[in-house]
């Protein structure tokens, strides 16, 4: 038998399985994932008249949107090994339904208690939905996939960021219609869809790919097989399986990093409006549509920068230079004070910011598979939901002592610095890591060959 035109069979096969699945798969993702990017975002249009119409501060705007990620980081492990258990299609119908009432309930705010207490309430909803996501990757995609796969993900928030701020600014238009303010029309017309989605998504999400009737049995197989699926019963769950993957090096360090980027990412595209709005832009739809240049360079980021990544021999060196990027794009927005230059480096910090989000989990998903990955990605998230509180805080506060939104682009500075000095640290564990399971597999070896 010639194994290598078996081997040549296999891989088209698995080509062609790979196309399919992303052709049918990633489309559903991306549309849940849109829809609870636009659901958690739509507040930044808001800022001002939640100011103006119930009194809440730029500080306390900054609490709230940022509280959002503490209900989401304190149930994020246990969500993700909930939707191992039960299975990610159901875990995610339940989760868009939950999240989708929730965020239509906004429309109730009466004040800042109120404000913050639906922000919680709407992160603990939406809890476990990314990691669901990513655990999905692992087990439909190769690991030379994953970055394709995880980067057309994330063209869904990019999207409602492009698409979502002209169209909540359109809706906040619709003040006094019904004798409802603007932000109650984005809040409810927004929110409904998100219930919808989660019932089409229980009918329509395959889990794995034996369950896709789009797949051939081989062509399932072959999937699962690259995929390296994880192999635990559901009902063999065991606290050693999961803790091992959170008290590994590498997963608390990349999430480290991960913490230090959504710092900035998440504080940016929560006040870019109100960035946009003084540099003397009044009317809601003009700030919606020209706070889309966020959108646009995590777009073009999302879609340009895994590609690199996937011919990119080196991930460290990879991160660094993105993060450098970001860094420099940080410089040059605080020593510029031209309104159309500072719109572009808008775009161009989100194209760093954003574009390199593949690139931590495509590079954190080589390194778990299974309930690992369940677990390791969830706690992965986890702290990086932290530093989406920290974020948009530090912006409010910053915001408070200034008088000026766009002095937020100091704490970009601060975590992309320290976020560029943890990559070394990353990489020299990786290494110690390799090192370890070298040996590790050596020592197997030699003891099943005296």
């Amino acid at each position: 038998m010639n194994h290598g035109l078996v081997k040549d069979s296999i891989d088209a096969l698995h080509r062609v399985a790979t196309k399919k699945a992303m052709l049918k798969l990633i489309p559903l993702m991306c549309a849940i994932y849109f829809m609870s990017f636009l659901d958690r975002t739509n507040v930044a249009l808001a800022k001002a008249q939640l100011a103006a119409d119930v009194g809440i501060s730029a500080a306390a705007y900054g609490l709230g949107s940022g509280i959002f990620f503490i209900g989401y980081a304190l149930l994020e492990v246990p969500s993700n090994l909930a939707a191992h258990r039960v299975g990610p299609r159901r875990w995610i119908a339940r989760i868009a339904v939950s999240w989708g009432i929730l965020s239509t309930a906004m429309m109730f705010v009466q004040g800042e208690w109120s404000f913050y207490a639906l922000r919680v309430l709407l992160g603990i909803a939406e809890a476990g939905l990314f990691p669901a996501l990513m655990y999905m990757v692992t087990l439909w995609f190769a690991p030379a996939d994953r970055p394709i796969a995880v980067g057309w993900i994330y063209t869904a928030p990019a999207l409602a960021l492009v698409l979502g701020n002209p169209l909540g600014g359109a809706l906040m238009q619709l003040s006094g219609t019904g004798g409802l303010h603007g932000w109650q029309w984005m809040f409810m017309i927004e929110g409904i869809p998100s219930v919808l989605a989660g019932v089409l998504l229980y009918f329509k999400l395959p889990e794995r790919p034996r369950d896709a009737r789009w797949l051939s049995t081989d062509e399932a197989q072959v999937l699962e097989a690259r995929a390296v699926i994880d192999t635990h019963g559901h009902s063999e769950l065991t606290s050693e399986d999961w803790l091992a993957a959170i008290k590994r090096p590498t997963t608390v360090l990349i999430g480290l990093i991960y913490f230090l980027n959504q710092v900035a990412f998440v504080g940016l595209y929560f006040f870019t409006p109100a960035m946009i709005q003084q540099m003397h832009v009044k009317t809601p739809f003009i700030v919606g549509l020209l706070s889309s240049s966020v959108g646009i360079g995590f777009l073009l980021g999302v879609l340009i920068l895994p590609r690199i990544h996937r011919r990119y021999g080196n991930d460290c060196v990879y991160l660094g230079i993105l993060t450098a990027g970001l860094v420099a794009a940080g410089c040059v927005f605080v020593a510029t004070s031209v309104p159309a230059a500072r719109m572009v480096l808008l775009a161009v910090t989100a194209f760093f910011a954003g574009g390199v989000l593949p690139s931590y989990w495509a590079i954190a998903m080589k390194r778990l598979q299974g309930i690992q990955a369940a677990a390791g990605l969830a706690f992965i998230n986890t702290v990086g939901l932290i530093g989406g509180f920290v974020g948009p805080y530090l912006f409010g506060m910053t915001e408070t002592i200034t008088g000026r939104s766009d002095s937020g682009f100091m704490v970009i500075l601060g975590a992309s610095v320290l976020g560029l000095a943890l990559i070394p640290v990353f990489a020299r564990a990786i290494r110690r890591e390799d090192v370890s399971a070298s040996r590790v597999t050596e020592g197997g070896a030699a003891s099943a060959h005296p």
